[in-house]
């Protein structure tokens, strides 16, 4: 299955360049969960290149980074908000579309449900300590804060998980207007959106938070893996 990567400038050793990248924890929980990682670095957005490429794939995950551009959803940037990648933004739209189009199992993390979000015509929380009053969701230097999180029954995200979790959480952005045709999965006890997913029997859905830091519970990559192998078998 296809992991979508970073495309920023990185600095090891002597080398201060430009390169993709993506943290282990992300294949290492595909790989634990029985799937085999492909990463997908951003590049020029063609239509064959991207047919081509999901012809090979059972299955995608939009993995978390920066903020997206909010060009793509008619705001103007926050002061808070990161510098748009917009080679990446556009990459994993154009994959994450293609992928929906032939009903590929996809799984968005973070940035990736604030993606799938803003592929159907929603909106984001630029700055989200503005909205609740603090900043519990992104404690900041890199650490990780854990939050419960309620689904809705008769989601796929509660098939899953069952009713409720504790969840690792990074992030000052979140879901605002949910896209048209979604449905949300999951809210925490702020209200905000903590998941949302495409109705229908195809494997779609996205979470705010970051299963990828919490391999000890594999439920969301397993649920992939296997909505991978049924995909792979039709």
């Amino acid at each position: 299955m296809g992991l979508s990567m970073y495309l920023e400038r990185v600095r090891t050793g002597v080398w201060d360049i430009p390169a993709a990248y993506l943290p282990a924890d992300y294949f290492e929980g595909v790989m634990l969960a029985g799937g085999i990682p492909v990463l997908l670095p951003p590049q020029a957005v063609d239509e064959g290149t991207v047919d081509r490429l999901l012809d090979s794939l059972d299955a995608l995950v939009i993995t978390g980074g920066y903020d997206l551009d909010p060009a793509a959803y008619g705001q103007h940037p926050h002061e808070t908000t990161d510098e748009p990648r917009t080679d990446r933004d556009a990459w994993e739209f154009a994959l994450l579309r293609a992928a929906l189009h032939r009903r590929l199992p996809v799984l968005g993390i973070c940035r990736g449900a604030q993606l799938l979000n803003v592929a159907f015509g929603g909106t984001l929380h630029q700055h989200l300590p503005e909205v609740i009053g603090h900043s519990g969701h992104r404690a900041g230097n890199g650490v990780f804060s854990r939050l419960p999180v309620r689904t809705v029954p008769g989601t796929k995200v509660a098939a899953v998980i069952g009713e409720t979790a504790d969840v690792p959480c990074y992030h000052h952005q979140a879901i605002d207007k949910v896209g048209d045709g979604l449905v949300v999965g999951a809210w925490d006890v702020d209200g905000v959106v903590e998941a949302v997913e495409v109705p229908g029997d195809a494997f779609a859905l996205a979470v705010q938070w970051h299963p990828e830091k919490s391999l000890d519970d594999l439920r969301l990559f397993t649920a992939l893996v296997e909505a991978a192998r049924s995909y792979a078998a039709a």
